[in-house]
């Protein structure tokens, strides 16, 4: 789907978090997920959701979960993958799917490109980690190498072929 992006930063060994939480906090990461997302509409699961300071501004907010209780004011709540996906299909707003793993797996097809941030440092008691994906599917071309703390990153856009 056109509309339809992925963003994520992970590890040398697909990791993805730790507890609920990031494993990295790279300022310079932060600020390139908030220029890609602003003014869009961000996809997640619930613990990511709950893993958020806030709501984040100037962004819609959709949840997938199947815990038909959960309800939170400003967010489009689905319990269904289906019904999201038309959302998405009959939309021309654009979609960032921004985690969990359970998440970023169910929607990693159906994306037409991924941006990733590719991190130099493993994290050995990760418990997340982003879905293995066959790299000759996609073309890829970095956006831009980095250094925080001497841990090097890049920025690497994916193109579904």
């Amino acid at each position: 789907m056109d509309n339809l992006h992925l963003i994520a930063a992970i590890g040398k060994n697909n990791e993805l978090g730790k507890n609920n939480q990031l494993i990295w906090h790279i300022p310079e990461d932060l600020a390139f997920f908030n220029q890609n997302t602003i003014n869009q509409n961000i996809i997640m699961g619930k613990n990511t959701f709950y893993s958020l300071p806030h709501l984040l501004k100037n962004r819609g907010h959709y949840v997938l979960s199947h815990d038909h209780k959960f309800s939170y004011q400003g967010v489009k709540v689905f319990h269904n993958y289906d019904d999201l996906l038309e959302q998405i299909k009959n939309s021309n707003e654009e979609f960032y799917v921004i985690g969990g793993a359970s998440i970023y797996k169910l929607f990693i097809n159906d994306v037409k490109d991924m941006l990733l941030t590719e991190i130099d440092d493993t994290c050995i008691d990760a418990d997340t980690y982003f879905p293995c994906f066959n790299q000759n599917d996609w073309d890829k071309e970095i956006i831009s190498k980095h250094t925080y703390n001497d841990i090097q990153y890049k920025h690497v856009k994916y193109l579904r072929r």
